[in-house]
This record gives structure tokens, C-alpha cells and sequence, in this order.
């Protein structure tokens, strides 16, 4: 039987963003945020958060969780959790689910929604999400990764330049949203594998799939959760927290405890 593992690289020196897991969100720092929300996911074994900061490590067991130390040389967020879970001993038929650490308002659907995509398309080494866009700064903005997908939803490309560029009409373009869900074989492999010119032309790690000639799904969802990627972001992040939080209490006096009995 097939069993889902998270987990959830966290690194201190981010270039954009230094100490980034530590930043406070609305009274928490981000990474107990991230690892809180990725707990609510669906069929998990589990989750773990995968860093080699002795700081980020501590804090994490503080709180509760669970965390696996790793080396500090990985050129990439998916090398990092492939060392992770062999420490935690999954298995080649396991799916294993790789959770940014600068998503503190991620919504719990969506990895479900990956892991249960990649176990109906067997010809697929991984999944990862997208979100349709049509919002113009949006696209122009580097840190706002772009994808476009074939037939049966597999990914072609990835970028952070605007891709479809749009010639004719309106801006319509998809929003890659960093987490994915990955065969635990093919993770595995992943560090073996050559990082090519796509890859370090563009610094995106998953382009390291596409380039050695794997396959990729690409589920679309609705909703967007924003990301942390430079400090500027995180009041985006509190502004979504307070948001949720209003309608959640909305929805509370809407239940049956305050209605009228009639």
C-alpha cells in the first residue's frame, strides 16, 4: 500500500530572504505556520521539516513537531527532503510531498489534491499545482512563477518571464504554486540526476525533471495562498490570516447555535 509522507524544507540563508522560517506571522514564525497547516492535510503518515539549522530544528521539536536534520550543501529544496526521506526510511512505492516553507496560509486541499493526482497518472514522476491568473504586475513579477502544460495536464515549461507571451488578447497565463508531490523512487534519483541550462538559467529546481525527459502533472486549483519570498510579502500573509480568521467567525454565527429556532 501506497503511504503519503510531507515534508517541508527549511533553510536559514535564503538569498532573497535570510532567516526566512524564523520571520514572525501574526505572532508565530513562519515555519510552525507552514508545518501547523500542512498537519490538517488529509491521508499524510506524517510530516517532517527537513533543514540543516540547528535553530530551525530546536524550534520545531519546542513546539511539537517533527524535524530531520540534513546537510547543508543541497542546491535545491528537492534534493534536501530525498535525503530527508531516506533518514525516515520511505519506500520506493511511497509518494512523498514536498511543502514550501514560505507558504503560511496553504491551503490544506491542495496537497491532497497532488498526491491523489500522481496515483491515477502512472506515466507521471510528480505533480505540483498551478492557479489561473490574469492579473498583469503579477505576471511581470519575477518571483511569480509561470507554467504551461499539454495535453493531459502535463507540464511543458516553467518561468519566471511571462509564458504564453501574449500577442493577441488579453493576459491569461498560470501561476505555479511551489509544492509537489513526487513518486519516492523518482525522488530518489532526483539528486543523481545533471542540473542542465534550463535549470540554471532559470533557478527553478523542477525544471530538472522536464529537461532529463520526465513527466510532470499540473493540477489546477482556485484560491491562492501567497508566498513569502521577500519581506515585503509577509504583510500579504498577515492580511490573509486576519481575513481567513473574519470568516471563520462569520461562519460560526451563521451555525445552527445562532439561528432562530423558529
Amino acid at each position: 500500500m501506497t503511504a503519503v509522507f510531507a515534508v517541508i524544507p527549511s533553510r536559514f540563508q535564503s538569498t532573497r530572504f535570510p532567516g526566512k522560517p524564523l520571520a514572525d506571522i501574526s505572532g508565530k514564525p513562519m515555519i510552525r505556520r507552514v508545518y501547523e497547516r500542512a498537519l490538517a492535510v488529509e491521508g499524510l503518515e506524517g510530516v517532517w521539516v527537513a533543514t540543516d539549522c540547528p535553530e530551525i530544528y530546536r524550534l520545531v521539536l519546542d513546539f511539537g513537531g517533527k524535524a530531520v536534520m540534513t546537510k547543508r550543501d543541497h542546491p535545491s529544496g528537492t534534493d534536501r527532503i530525498a535525503e530527508a526521506a531516506r533518514t525516515l526510511g520511505v519506500t520506493d512505492r511511497d509518494i512523498v510531498l514536498n511543502i514550501q516553507g514560505d507558504q503560511p496560509v496553504l491551503n490544506p486541499a491542495h496537497p491532497r489534491l497532488l498526491y491523489r493526482a500522481l496515483l491515477k497518472d502512472e506515466d507521471c514522476v510528480a505533480s505540483t499545482l498551478a492557479i489561473p491568473s490574469d492579473d498583469p504586475e503579477s505576471a511581470a513579477n519575477p518571483n511569480h512563477v509561470k507554467v504551461v502544460f499539454g495535453l493531459g495536464r502535463r507540464a511543458v515549461y516553467f518561468s519566471r518571464s511571462v509564458i504564453p507571451f501574449p500577442r493577441q488578447g488579453p493576459l491569461s497565463w498560470y501561476r505555479h504554486i511551489g509544492i509537489y508531490a513526487y513518486r519516492a523512487w523518482f525522488l530518489y534519483l532526483f539528486p543523481a540526476l545533471p542540473r542542465l541550462p534550463l535549470e540554471e538559467a532559470e533557478s527553478l529546481e523542477q525544471l530538472r525533471i522536464l529537461e532529463n525527459g520526465y513527466r510532470m502533472k499540473v493540477v489546477l486549483a482556485e484560491g491562492l495562498s501567497p508566498e513569502v519570498d521577500v519581506p515585503e510579502d509577509i504583510a500579504l500573509a498577515e492580511q490573509a490570516l486576519a481575513e481567513e480568521s473574519l470568516a471563520g467567525k462569520a461562519a460560526r454565527k451563521g451555525g445552527p447555535d445562532d439561528t432562530d429556532p423558529g
